[in-house]
């Protein structure tokens, strides 16, 4: 949807960098891109990419070194963003000694659009009882409990940094759907961290994949199936195949090439073609090595946080 009626971007970073000072070197750097509004969008990378300091800075916990960032138009921390965006970090901070209601009567004093029913449904579903204290929860309580603090809050983009990653498959798919069901029925914009490539290809429809705290792709779920192309065929043609294709991956098995390829158009030739799944495009993105930039050694100019 385009024109003034179309939805603000959930994320848009321009120029975006981040360093953390003790550290020294940039998490992020030159991020440019768009992750449009009411879509289930992924974060993927590996570990030290830069996806939960994308995610902190989204939510406002940390500031931008240099470029810029906005969160549905507005920056983030400000008044007008924290009103309408929920975080859930992997830490998951809570207060041990308080009991469930008490947490859940804490959301509600907080927040003026507090929905009690979300909340209270999330915690039930999860067979936890209100009167239990957190800080005796197991890890996957804890999560469902957190969880039900930034659903109650109804937000217009719900950030979450690896949600699942203390539940069990059970959990996750029971979370998972009541995510996708808020989504639908609410427009949220949510935007997810996580690992579990699997889960991701039934229930995001966009991809914001970081390399080396660069964003890398950032495009449509389907758009990325539909271009990307696994070819299997005679070793002896790897170099015809590049000369076609974009080459993404590829690994020769004696005389048989399996390449994972973005074409540019139809494939010719005896390949066998077949259709890959969005896990499979996302790690053989992963699996490839960084492309070498003539301006790779540059930094962006650090400004004041």
């Amino acid at each position: 949807m385009t024109g003034p009626d179309a939805p603000a971007a959930a994320l848009r970073a321009t120029g975006l960098g981040f360093r953390y000072r003790a550290r020294g070197g940039w998490a992020l750097r030159d991020c440019e891109f768009t992750v449009p509004g009411g879509r289930v969008t992924a974060i993927v990378g590996r570990n030290g990419a830069g996806k939960s300091t994308l995610l902190h800075l989204a939510g406002g916990l940390l500031r931008a070194r240099s470029g810029e960032l906005r969160v549905l138009g507005a920056l983030p921390g400000t008044p007008e963003a924290r009103a309408r965006v929920a975080l859930l970090t992997q830490d998951k901070p809570l207060y041990p000694r308080f009991t469930v209601a008490d947490t859940l009567l804490l959301g509600e004093k907080l927040n003026s659009s507090w929905d009690r029913a979300t909340a209270e449904r999330t915690v039930d579903e999860g067979d936890i009882a209100h009167t239990a204290r957190v800080g005796e929860l197991s890890p996957g309580q804890r999560t469902r409990v957190a969880l039900a603090l930034a659903l109650g809050k109804r937000p217009d983009l719900l950030l979450l940094d690896e949600p699942m990653a203390d539940l069990d498959p059970v959990a996750r798919g029971e979370i998972m759907a009541a995510l996708m069901t808020d989504a639908a029925e609410r427009g949220t914009s949510i935007v997810l961290s996580s690992h579990v490539l699997p889960e991701l290809e039934q229930t995001c429809d966009w991809v914001l994949l970081l390399r080396d705290g660069r964003v890398e792709l950032s495009e449509d779920a389907e758009a990325l199936r539909e271009s990307h192309a696994l070819l299997t065929g005679h070793a002896d043609r790897a170099d015809a195949l590049a000369g076609q294709h974009d080459v993404v991956h590829s690994r020769v098995s004696g005389r048989q090439l399996t390449a994972l390829v973005r074409r540019r158009g139809p494939v010719r030739g005896d390949w066998h073609v077949e259709r890959p799944s969005l896990e499979a495009i996302l790690i053989g993105h992963l699996q490839t090595p960084a492309a070498e930039s003539s301006d790779a050694s540059a930094e962006p100019t650090e400004v004041a946080a």
